[in-house]
């Protein structure tokens, strides 16, 4: 038996919003032959949007019964039968979750007449619940309205059933089928197609703009895991029926996707993705020239697209350095701008300081210089080398006086001992803190895959 279920919200995600409306075909599998329908009073205001869409107000729910009340009903209705829905995970969400908070604990099988939609009558412009009765000569007078779309469902179903000649559905309710858990606008063979290793993959919308950035040390099982749970919030449910397609890039390595993420996250920007699109220098220490002609350090703000000499994520530590060089090299702390005062400069060689003019701009700039020699020559440059995606490539990944150069793949045999030509084989990329510290910490904790250059 099947239960055919469609819901009026008032809003998008479960555990925020109320039901408004609910109605139940029961399905013998030629037929309906039980129906229940009732408004519920949510106890929250509709929005306005909601009313007009559904003509629902606030005055039509007040005297309905909260949804506590009919829960023994709608839980009676569907336990031991397949929940059947239009965009099924949305219905069963908001079902599943107001039955739980009524004591009730629903665990059934699904069925997506979306998803079915697409398998059994392939080929159509819109799988829309309106578009596609519209399409197939189903009436439907009550359209926005928890009858009106359960019988249109449940009359879509009917001919789902005859026309199923391929067995969809028996195979969809297998014991092992995931396929009721993938969204709805997602095809089964895009996620079977994805391969058991490290990667990074991409979701697209509807218009193929990727909206999500992931890295997996196997791609299948952290994709397929995004779908898996019962999670009502409103932004996963948004994100799922957002997704339309998958594709990916492989890596040799877990590193390697880490590190692509992180930079395809930067490149695209998607709409899904938080925390890695924090991830920048806060500060970086530059050299110019003033009019006078003395090279001055500054430690400012990070710029982007400007030649910094040092980045860092805190004011601290870039003070810390500065003030390394200005004692190792005794450089002026006014025209390093850590003295701001109008006191006499506490530079070591405060008598014959720069910022007095005593000592030239000749003799100062090459203290400034050598100083930044040091910093460069303090910052490691070393390669990774590892696993590839084949069994005759290796991946490598370059830092090159402590910043993030790039990465790529090379031959088995490649001798990578020269810096110059090993950087003609790697992509350059842009770097961040995040991807120089996740690099420092593999090293770490494998050096035998570092190779370092004089």
């Amino acid at each position: 038996m099947y239960a055919i279920v469609d819901i009026e919200t008032t809003g998008g995600h479960a555990n925020a919003n109320g039901i408004t409306e609910i109605a139940i075909c029961i399905h013998n599998g030629k037929k309906v032959v039980e129906r229940y329908s009732t408004l519920i009073n949510p106890h929250r205001h509709i929005p306005i949007y909601i009313s007009a869409l559904t003509g629902i107000s606030n005055e039509m729910v007040q005297d309905a019964p909260p949804f506590e009340e009919v829960a023994h009903d709608v839980y009676h209705l569907l336990n031991g039968k397949i929940f059947v829905a239009h965009n099924v995970n949305f219905d069963h969400s908001f079902v599943r979750y107001h039955l739980a908070a009524a004591g009730y604990d629903l665990q059934c099988n699904k069925l997506c007449t979306v998803r079915l939609g697409r398998k059994i009558l392939p080929g159509l412009p819109s799988y829309s619940l309106g578009k596609l009765c519209r399409h197939l000569g189903i009436d439907n007078e009550s359209r926005h309205r928890a009858a009106g779309d359960a019988e249109a469902t449940a009359k879509l179903f009917s001919l789902l059933l005859q026309s199923d000649t391929q067995n969809h559905i028996p195979l969809a309710l297998k014991q092992n089928s995931k396929e009721q858990l993938l969204p709805p606008n997602l095809s089964k063979q895009n996620v079977e197609a994805l391969p058991l290793s490290p990667g990074v993959y991409y979701f697209h919308d509807q218009k193929g703009k990727v909206i999500y950035v992931g890295k997996a040390k196997n791609l299948k099982k952290r994709v397929c895991s995004h779908f898996t749970g019962n999670n009502p919030g409103p932004q996963r449910q948004e994100f799922l029926r957002n997704i339309f397609q998958i594709t990916y890039q492989l890596c040799g390595t877990e590193l390697i996707a880490f590190v692509l993420e992180a930079v395809e996250i930067k490149r695209l920007w998607p709409k899904y993705n938080r925390s890695l699109k924090r991830f920048e220098h806060a500060y970086s220490l530059y050299a110019f020239e003033d009019q006078r002609g003395y090279l001055r350090l500054a430690l400012d703000k990070h710029r982007k697209m400007t030649g910094a000499i040092y980045s860092c994520n805190s004011l601290l530590e870039g003070r810390d350095v500065l003030m390394h060089l200005i004692e190792g090299f005794a450089l002026c702390p006014k025209l390093c701008f850590i003295q701001n005062n109008t006191d006499p400069c506490t530079g070591i060689n405060k008598e014959i300081c720069a910022c007095e003019g005593v000592e030239s701009p000749q003799d100062y700039n090459i203290k400034v210089n050598a100083a930044i020699n040091e910093l460069n020559e303090a910052l490691p440059t070393f390669a990774i080398r590892d696993a590839g995606r084949t069994d005759d490539e290796h991946s490598c990944l370059l830092i090159e006086k402590g910043k993030f150069y790039g990465m790529g793949y090379i031959s088995h045999y490649f001798d990578a001992n020269n810096l110059d030509q090993l950087k003609n084989y790697l992509t350059p990329y842009p770097g961040n803190d995040y991807i120089k510290n996740m690099v420092a910490n593999y090293v770490v904790k494998y050096p035998e895959r570092k190779m370092v250059f004089g």
